[in-house]
Order: C-alpha cells, then sequence, then structure tokens
C-alpha cells in the first residue's frame, strides 16, 4: 500500500508525514489535538472523495473527514489513518435570482457570507467565519439569523454526499427522503457532503452588538429580567449573556433596521439599570459581515480547548444562581445564546436536529497554552458544568466532547436515535464513518 497507489486516482494532493505542507493539513482548532494520519487526501472534488473512501476500505484505515478543524474532539485527524481535506473544495455560487447558493463541502462560513451578503442575501451560518459550513450544517447549525430564518440545517434545499460505498448520491425533501432527514442534525454519520444547496434571505448587512456589564455577584436581579425579556423579543434580536471572571455581560445581537434595534436595545438597558447602573456598556453598530467576523480568534489554531455544554427549555431563578455562582480556580468562560423564534416553527419531526423547544443554549469554554495545565482546565469546566446538570433539557450534538452514548441520548431523544439508526443500517452499516458523535448501526 503506497501514496502512489492512492495518488493514481486522486486529481488533488495526497500528503504522507514528511511531506511539505502535511503538518499544516493536521493541524486544528483545539491544539490539545497532536494526531498523525497515514494519509491527508486534499480532495479536487467529489471523485477524489469517493476514490479516497473506497482506498481507505480496502485498507482498513480509520476515516477522517476535515474542512473547518472546529470539532473539539478532534475527530478530523485519524492518528495512523486517512484524512479527507475538504478544504480545496470551498468554492461557493449564488444565484440571486432564485435566492439560493451552491456551496462546496469544503467551505467556511465566511466565504458563504461574503458571496451571500454581495447580492444582499444571507442564510444562517453560525458565529464564527472559519468554522466549516459542513461540520455546523450536519450538526444543526446556530447563528445570528437562526431566530429569524431557523437553524442552517434548516435552510438546505438538497446535499450531494459520498456513500460508504464510494457512491456519489443526491438527496431532498422528494429524493431519498430519509437521507434527507438525518443530514439536517445527524452529524457526519452517513456519508461526505461534498455539495450544500441553500436557501438565502433578503438581508441589508445591518447589524448592532451591546452588551451591559455586572459584577457577578450583583447580576441577579439583572439577568432575570434580561431573561424575561428574552422571551418577548422580536425574532431579529438574539439575547446573549457572556460570562468572564466576574463579569457578567448580559446583552443581545440585533441584524436588522437599525432603528428598531436601537429602540429595543434601549428598553433592555432601562430595564437592566432599574436596580443598579451596569459598570459598562458597549453598543456597537457594524455591518453583518462584521457581525460574522468579531469572534474570529486571532491566535486560531494555538489553543488549546476544552468545553461543556447544555440546552435549558428554561433558565429559572435557581439555574441563574448555579450559573453566577463563580467559585474556584481556572473557571471556564460561559455563553448564553437565546433560541426560539423560527427554530421553534419548524415541526419536531421534520429534522434528524432534537430539541427544539430549547430556549438558551449554554457552553462553559476553556482556552490556555501550557499542556501542564490540561487537568485543572478541563475539570474545572466539567465542574461547573456539572453544576447546571440538573437544569439541563439536552444538549447540542457541534459541542458534544468524548460523552458517547451518554452524550447523543442528550442530543437526540429515543425516537429520532432509531431512525438515525435505521439510516446508518442503510447507508453505512460496516460503521465506515465512526470518527464523528457516532450512531452505531444495529448491527455494529
Amino acid at each position: 500500500m503506497t501514496r502512489t497507489t492512492l495518488g493514481s486516482t486522486i486529481d488533488g494532493r495526497v500528503l504522507e508525514p514528511g511531506d511539505p505542507g502535511y503538518d499544516g493539513a493536521r493541524t486544528v482548532w483545539n491544539a490539545m489535538i497532536d494526531r498523525t494520519p497515514r494519509y491527508v487526501v486534499q480532495c479536487a472534488g467529489a471523485g477524489d472523495v469517493a476514490d479516497a473512501v473506497r482506498f481507505a476500505r480496502a485498507h482498513d484505515l480509520d476515516l477522517g473527514i476535515r474542512c473547518g478543524g472546529h470539532g473539539i474532539v478532534g475527530h478530523a485527524v485519524p492518528d495512523d489513518g486517512l484524512m479527507i481535506d475538504l478544504r480545496p473544495m470551498g468554492a461557493v455560487a449564488v444565484d440571486p435570482a432564485s435566492r439560493r447558493a451552491r456551496v462546496q463541502g469544503g467551505a467556511l462560513l465566511g466565504a458563504l457570507d461574503r458571496a451571500a451578503q454581495a447580492h444582499g442575501l444571507a442564510t444562517t451560518a453560525g458565529n464564527v467565519s472559519h468554522t466549516g459550513v459542513g461540520g455546523l450544517t450536519l450538526g444543526g447549525g446556530m447563528g445570528w439569523l437562526a431566530r429569524e430564518h431557523g437553524l442552517t440545517c434548516d435552510n438546505v434545499v438538497s446535499f450531494e454526499m459520498v456513500t460508504a460505498d464510494g457512491e456519489v448520491v443526491h438527496t431532498s425533501a422528494e429524493e431519498r427522503p430519509d437521507l434527507f432527514w438525518a443530514l439536517r442534525g445527524g452529524g457526519g454519520n452517513f456519508g461526505v457532503v461534498t455539495d450544500f444547496e441553500f436557501a438565502l434571505h433578503p438581508e441589508t448587512g445591518h447589524a448592532i452588538a451591546a452588551e451591559f456589564h455586572f459584577a457577578a455577584a450583583e447580576a441577579g436581579v439583572p439577568m432575570r429580567r434580561w431573561r424575561d425579556l428574552s422571551g418577548a423579543a422580536p425574532r431579529r434580536a438574539t439575547f446573549t449573556v457572556t460570562i468572564v471572571g466576574q463579569v457578567v455581560a448580559l446583552g443581545l445581537v440585533w441584524v436588522g433596521d437599525p432603528a428598531e434595534g436601537d429602540a429595543i436595545i434601549s428598553a433592555l438597558r432601562d430595564e437592566l439599570a432599574r436596580d443598579a447602573e451596569p459598570v459598562q456598556e458597549t453598543i456597537i453598530p457594524m455591518t453583518y459581515l462584521e457581525l460574522q467576523t468579531r469572534e474570529d480568534d486571532e491566535k486560531g489554531h494555538a489553543w488549546r480547548r476544552y468545553w461543556k455544554g447544555h440546552y435549558f427549555s428554561a433558565l429559572g431563578d435557581e439555574a441563574i444562581d448555579a450559573l453566577l455562582t463563580r467559585e474556584g480556580p481556572d473557571l471556564p468562560n460561559v455563553s448564553l445564546q437565546a433560541y426560539g423564534g423560527a427554530i421553534a416553527d419548524v415541526p419536531d419531526a421534520d429534522t434528524a436536529f432534537a430539541r427544539r423547544d430549547t430556549a438558551f443554549e449554554f457552553v462553559a469554554a476553556s482556552r490556555w497554552s501550557d499542556p501542564a495545565e490540561d487537568e485543572a482546565r478541563m475539570s474545572a469546566a466539567r465542574r461547573y458544568a456539572a453544576a447546571l446538570d440538573d437544569y439541563a433539557s439536552g444538549a447540542y450534538v457541534n459541542v458534544l466532547g468524548d460523552d458517547g452514548a451518554a452524550g447523543l441520548r442528550r442530543a437526540y431523544t429515543e425516537h429520532k436515535l432509531a431512525r438515525l439508526t435505521a439510516v446508518k443500517d442503510r447507508y453505512d452499516p460496516g460503521n465506515a464513518f465512526h470518527l464523528n458523535q457516532n450512531i452505531r448501526p444495529s448491527r455494529g
């Protein structure tokens, strides 16, 4: 088994350890991931993907699928396996007349945002521009437009996918509807998606981000008021909380008419300041494209990372108190982002994505650079998240770590897991695609 054998059928590049570009290809967003694939296949098209899949299966190699590389567990990087690197397949084509975008499987969210905004259009596309379209979409896809237009997966019109047998198939609501259902939220369990077709929506490109800062010890009453206002907020407003150290930032992100946004933000400030003035406030008008890049991390792949997440169907007073109990060293940063709106409009049975009754998504995230801190940082994040277990109603599959079957039960209902297993049985009965939040085939 040699690179010559594999490379004879590949239009892109095949890399092995020691080759120029190999180390860059295997480096992902979490610097804790340091694995060495036997081969990295930088695919030029769906044909390359199909050939790479067939080769890996013929030689019993684990398959990892790499796009943005943001998966916290690093499933994209199979040790001594074959990595399918989709990043050369990053094209985005927008048809403004039909309000559709064709997006290759290796594209990043920023490419989709820029291409769509050139025509005054957009679709829900995460919060960080260097995230891969594929991973985000297949897990569901939250973003600043989700309350207005639904999750990213709700906006997919069709997929092109390479199966475990190396066959290129297409799926939509009318063609292979079982697969179409599963790909909208079921993760990368069923094949390698090489092309997405998205519905786009008119968006003029105006946005505002507002934050009002309080000391954690004083934030209980303001946060309750923030929660109550969130429940009645217009769909173009996504209420947010960020906690760093002992500082709690209560706010929202608005996408739409600036005058309407200013009015919503003013009402939020007045309500939060009824008892005490915030210690700091920031209100920043920006373009939608600026909003989509403001959380990009300049150090990118240099940080070691760990996170834990929950869904909350409600955020009661006790849950708020637990969130604001910030004790001990190495505390993770916290984010809360409101769901509801168009997310909840989609009938639960329509997609594999579950937990559409979610009110807020919670993530406790740590990042650091010294490997000696690994255990302390991860343990602190686990403890903090565990204090909220009793208030949680599930979890987002894209935030799961090495949680195994227990994690899947948090992400999906029993009924959806059964449906997903049936689709897995049909398209990947041998579990070739197991480096993911794995839904095992019934005989696996």
